[in-house]
């Protein structure tokens, strides 16, 4: 499909990356991953031929169509959202109004026996045969079928993308791309505008994509889930393994590992041979020998072993001051956008030293009660802080916070106070910021480079509650495993609004599922809530089956069920019953293998088809599931 041959790109005068080659075949779920600044978004970039190279080649089959999310987007004011997405249909548009010329002028047209109209039918065959090639009566459903798996409601479908956000536009813009049935397609961090259900549904639809799809991302079990190959960037060059990442990381290690024991071989040959040089040198009847071992030195290649880019943040967060044991008390508390009504009469009790994290659809009210509790926006209800409470807050959208005309530095010294202002260079240093960085103005800065500001200028303040809103969009894999081992030696209290399922795991002991304005309690990780969520899905799913089946007379209506009947319905319990514990048997293994993961990972993940056998369980849950409701629904209907 692509052959990428010596390729290099350069910036004043400095090369990005060069001499990068690869081949993208049908059917490679290619992971781009690398440092912020890599090169990762302008190697799309480069595919896409929104920018061109500085050198090398690349080659493209014929016809070859190639779909790309750009992080900026612009849409036409005035288009529905269904009318926004329909633009991914473009040639089916064209036939449709071709076909209502054709049909208006066949309905006017009385010489039926003229050699036009034969050409006026003929014509409007032809259009509905490429109209249904194209799958004209299809396109429709499929569009509201990717928007709802994206997250939006049915009723969204008529509003104005002017009335949504950012991230909700990204949303219609990937749904477009996904429609279009390109054979490449490229995709610059996907995840970061979606909640968790979008991310999974994308997953799922990404892993039977037909094409090719090269896609940059910092979430480690998408990656993992979607992907068959992985490529990095590092340092100009590219290491690439037909591998998904975590496998990726194990086999880079290995061959590293290799590579470190052949070149210190290697160097104990060639001194060696250095020896016996400077030895025969002395020795006229030798001269010829040391000429010899010269040349056989001379000729050696060199054994390299792979740069890696090691550079990460220092993160540490330390608590302030002891606060009293509840923190956060809220009563009835409510909020309303105009007409929307986003939370209702929510209670809450937060003590002190909990980890939580706030999960749910986009839209549920995750970043608005995170708003509340900072006091940044009004609310109804009551709301008090516990003793001795200070709360640290790192905001979604840091590009609000930050003073664009600002320098890094500047940004820094007007938020520090007497106490830290000495140490705001040092601080700056430890978040990747030395040099001229420090110098650079906020509006020039890169996603990662601005979280990385924020994080930094948030430790300027003293806090004992930490409340984070989507901390790792933007962040690198290396930034986000820093920040995380940070939160995990954090003695305070800590709130997460995330969607990273990766960077969530091992970080809260309670979530909070947003879901049509209520917050519901779950007591465990976010491995745990998602084992629950599902169930409760595939629940109302079952009671929406036996609403649709059964009117509200049923019970008056319903027959008494035959020997042969309730023979059935109990071999379809003793089913669920078997199913039900296979799940729970498969779930304890992922569990275990999460822990010890958790435990050694370096060790564990080294056993032989350790991510295969991983793989298989999850896999083999996932069909249990889909077994179970099949059967639940049958003793639905039995019922």
């Amino acid at each position: 499909m692509l052959n990428v041959h010596n390729l290099t790109v350069s910036f004043a005068g400095s090369d990005l990356f060069s001499g990068i080659t690869f081949k993208l075949n049908k059917g490679d779920r290619i992971g781009l991953i690398g440092k912020n600044g890599a090169g990762k978004s302008t190697l799309l970039k480069v595919i896409s031929k929104d920018i061109e190279s500085s050198g090398g080649t690349m080659a493209f089959d014929k016809d070859i169509r190639i779909g790309f999310l750009r992080q900026d987007i612009d849409f036409v004011a005035g288009r529905t959202i269904l009318e926004e997405a329909y633009q991914a249909f473009d040639e089916i548009k064209k036939l449709e109004v071709k076909l209502d010329e054709i049909n208006a002028e066949l309905a006017e047209r009385t010489d039926y026996e003229s050699e036009y109209y034969h050409d006026l039918m003929v014509a409007v065959n032809e259009v509905t045969h490429r109209y249904e090639l194209l799958g004209g009566y299809n396109y429709k459903g499929n569009t509201e079928k990717i928007l709802q798996g994206l997250g939006f409601q049915r009723e969204d479908f008529g509003k104005l993308t002017d009335t949504f956000s950012g991230g909700w536009r990204m949303r219609i813009e990937l749904a477009k791309l996904l429609l279009q049935n390109n054979d490449i397609l490229l995709l610059d961090e996907p995840t970061n505008h979606l909640d968790i259900e979008s991310i999974i549904w994308l997953e799922n639809f990404l892993k039977n994509y037909s094409g090719a799809v090269v896609l940059v991302s910092h979430d480690k079990m998408f990656l993992d889930n979607v992907t068959n190959r992985t490529i990095e960037i590092s340092l100009g060059q590219i290491y690439d393994y037909k591998k998904p990442y975590s496998q990726f990381l194990l086999l880079r290690g290995e061959i590293k590992e290799k590579q470190l024991q052949a070149q210190k071989n290697q160097e104990k040959e060639i001194k060696a041979t250095q020896q016996l040089i400077d030895k025969f040198r002395a020795k006229a009847n030798k001269a010829s020998m040391a000429q010899s071992l010269i040349k056989k030195l001379d000729k050696v290649e060199r054994i390299e072993v792979d740069n890696d880019d090691n550079a990460v943040m220092n993160v540490r967060f330390q608590i302030s001051k002891e606060p009293g044991k509840i923190v956060v008390e809220a009563e009835d508390l409510s909020k309303s956008y105009g007409d929307k009504h986003v939370l209702e009469n929510v209670d809450l009790l937060i003590e002190r030293n909990s980890k939580i994290a706030f999960v749910g659809q986009n839209g549920q009210g995750k970043s608005t009660l995170a708003k509340i509790l900072v006091g940044e926006i009004e609310y109804g209800g009551h709301l008090k802080l516990g003793h001795n409470v200070e709360i640290g807050y790192f905001a979604q959208n840091q590009s609000e916070y930050l003073e664009p005309e600002q320098t890094v530095l500047e940004i820094m010294e007007e938020a520090a106070t007497d106490s830290n202002r000495a140490r705001v260079r040092d601080m700056l240093g430890a978040f990747l910021f030395s040099g001229e960085a420090v110098d650079k103005k906020a509006k020039v800065l890169s996603g990662g480079e601005r979280n990385r500001l924020a994080l930094c200028k948030l430790l300027l303040s003293p806090f004992n509650v930490l409340i984070m809103d989507e901390p790792t969009n933007h962040l690198d894999i290396a930034s986000k495993n820093v920040l995380k081992e940070a939160l995990k030696k954090f003695n305070g209290t800590l709130i997460l609004v995330s969607h990273d399922r990766d960077f969530l795991q091992g970080l809260s002991t309670t979530v909070y599922g947003f879901k049509d304005k209520v917050i519901k309690e779950y007591l465990g990780d976010i491995d745990y809530f998602l084992e629950q969520h599902k169930i409760e899905n595939l629940r109302e799913a079952e009671k929406r089956t036996v609403v649709e089946k059964k009117p509200d007379n049923a019970k008056k209506e319903a027959h008494k069920l035959s020997r042969e009947e309730e023979k059935q319905l109990k071999r379809l319990k003793n089913q669920l019953s078997k199913i039900e514990n296979q799940i729970d048997a498969v779930e304890k293994e992922i569990l275990e293998m999460d822990a010890a993961l958790a435990e050694d990972y370096e060790k564990t993940s080294a056993e032989p088809d350790f991510f295969e056998n991983y793989k298989q369980k999850k896999n083999k849950v996932e069909e249990l599931m889909e077994e179970w409701s099949e059967i639940e629904e049958k003793v639905a209907n039995c019922s």
